[in-house]
């Protein structure tokens, strides 16, 4: 599944390709694309049918475009947002209008400079949705109503690390498991917090409230480091659909210090790297500069 940083590419080509546009005409098909749409795909492609694109945002793994006035039968304010669930296989691309439409393009977008906008998701496990937008309750701003219970990611200019390490310290759980958790920091999924606790030397099963302030501090600034570190590459591309709206691959995946590399050599002290299981995942680490804490509590 994409995680912050492929959803970063995504939305960074969106605000440089759509950005300003005016949605010149909507065609959906398949019923899973707007299922999380109550009202159905044809009041969809009708609501945004027209409309301009004024702004590309994110947080964690939501992206959502930011549209201009609403109809009559949205808010008062025209406050409202295309948000766009990648799922597990869901892309983004800008093409000719004459380029040879994809198989699982499930929503094509004409955009008023000419080009289209589609939404290409071969597992249907992504969708559409149209929202409100309501005030950040973390900051400044707006965001989807549908999300103001996820906390800001590591890369926001809202995230306050210090407040966010006391959170996971006061919390009677796992490290990883609290990495995960969206309410505590966005954005990290199982990839990222592998490589933030390989960086951390920190097993995942840790227990958060026997961590140091400053242990906590150092595995949330690896966080934004490894993925900040991503971005600069694009992302990490395991099979060819994760790409951006160009449909190119990202190629951090050989960067990746921990994760999907069980039986490697660790590349800090060449113990051979572990793969054990975890909250129906898979978490890799090394088992000497990772050690397991003897008493998980």
């Amino acid at each position: 599944m994409p995680e912050l940083p492929e959803v970063e590419v995504v939305r960074r080509g969106v605000a440089m390709h759509v950005l300003g546009r005016s949605l010149v005409e909507v065609q959906l098909s398949g019923h899973r694309v707007a299922r999380r749409h109550v009202p159905g795909p044809v009041d969809l492609a009708d609501r945004l049918r027209g409309r301009s694109v004024t702004g590309a945002r994110r947080r964690g793994k939501y992206l959502w475009l930011e549209l201009d006035g609403a109809d009559d039968r949205g808010p008062a304010d025209g406050a409202e947002a295309l948000v766009i669930h990648l799922g597990m296989s869901g892309q983004l691309l800008v093409e000719a209008p004459d380029a040879p439409r994809e198989k699982h393009a499930h929503a094509v977008f004409d955009l008023s400079d000419g080009r289209q906008l589609r939404f290409v998701d071969q597992r249907t496990f992504g969708g559409l949705q149209l929202v409100s937008l309501v005030p950040d309750p973390f900051g400044p701003g707006s965001v989807p109503d549908m999300i103001t219970h996820i906390a800001p990611d590591p890369l926001e200019d809202t995230f306050d690390q210090q407040a966010v390490s006391r959170a996971i310290r006061r919390r009677h759980s796992q490290l990883k498991r609290a990495l995960l958790d969206q309410s505590l920091v966005s954005g990290i999924g199982n990839i990222y917090a592998d490589e933030a606790l390989w960086r951390a030397r920190l097993h995942g099963e840790r227990a958060t409230d026997r961590l140091s302030a400053a242990a906590a501090r150092e595995v949330l600034g690896h966080a934004a480091e490894v993925m900040t570190e991503a971005l600069e590459h694009g992302g990490t591309s395991f099979d060819s659909l994760y790409v951006n709206v160009n449909g190119a691959g990202g190629y951090f995946e050989r960067s990746l210090n921990a994760y999907g590399r069980q039986g490697e050599p660790c590349r800090r002290c060449g113990t051979l790297m572990v793969r054990e299981s975890f909250m129906n995942r898979s978490s890799f680490s090394c088992p000497r500069c990772q050690r397991r804490p003897r008493v998980i509590g």
